[in-house]
């Protein structure tokens, strides 16, 4: 496991993730990183219409930090959260599918969530909207095999393929809110229906608490933290510094 707990500027953050794909399709390892953000960021999926959806003007006069992810998904404002990222060979989790993967991811993360005493469950697998249908937010409606506490959503995550490997990553919101993509959102309906693991606990929660129960969770499967040195990772982080990749589209 990759515990990062030095918060990272938001292209420093997809490029790790980047890279950690790279290095799972070259050595078929699986990796699992945790970390955090500094500043504050608003991230894009990589096929978002971002320019079309978001007010690029607002987000400049509030000097939010902004970069788009290398997996799919809708605009997340990460903040107060842990993110993990999980790098690996398309098989490593029980199937070959994008689908059965992140189902096995989200079930690790649901039990570490429910160590700390939340009543954290997976969304059916029956999508409660079509994407087509859905609002701008990531937090905004869960879909299925989400993490959810009662009806909202605690964990968003996306994820993307690459040759024999895959990437997933997301955000665990510990506090705090996603009002920030609806204030910024050109589209109406993008307030987030999500909730978090303070709110949920009655109680603050912190990074490191967390992480420590999704290592638990997670057991031993992973490649160690010595095998990639995290300074390493952030050598490609000019594309994700690029505003032409993230007002691409």
């Amino acid at each position: 496991m990759l515990l990062d707990v030095e918060g990272r500027p938001g292209s420093d953050n997809m490029a790790m993730d980047d890279a950690l794909l790279e290095e799972a399709g070259a050595s078929g390892r699986a990796f699992l990183r945790l970390y955090r953000w500094s500043p504050p960021c608003l991230s894009f999926g990589r096929h978002e219409p971002a320019a079309s959806r978001y007010d690029r003007a607002a987000i400049a006069r509030l000097g939010l930090d902004v970069v788009r992810r290398p997996t799919g998904g809708r605009a997340v404002w990460h903040e107060h959260e842990v993110t993990y990222a999980v790098a690996a060979p398309a098989s490593a989790f029980g199937g070959v599918g994008l689908r059965s993967s992140c189902r096995a991811i989200h079930e690790r993360l649901a039990a570490a969530l429910r160590a700390l005493g939340a009543k954290a469950e997976l969304a059916s697998d029956r999508p409660a909207v079509r994407l087509s249908d859905r609002p701008t937010a990531c937090f905004a409606a869960p879909v299925g095999g989400e993490i959810l506490i009662g009806d909202r959503k605690v964990v968003g995550s996306a994820q993307v393929r690459r040759g024999t490997a895959f990437l997933q990553h997301g955000s665990i919101l510990l506090d705090g809110s996603q009002d920030l993509v609806s204030e910024v959102s050109r589209t109406p309906g993008a307030s987030a229906q999500a909730t978090t693991l303070s709110a949920a606990l009655g109680r603050p929660v912190g990074f490191h608490e967390v992480a420590d129960a999704i290592a638990r969770a997670w057991g031993d499967s992973l490649a160690p933290s010595s095998s990639v040195p995290l300074a390493a990772l952030g050598a490609g982080s000019s594309l994700f510094a690029d505003p032409a990749w993230t007002w691409r589209r």
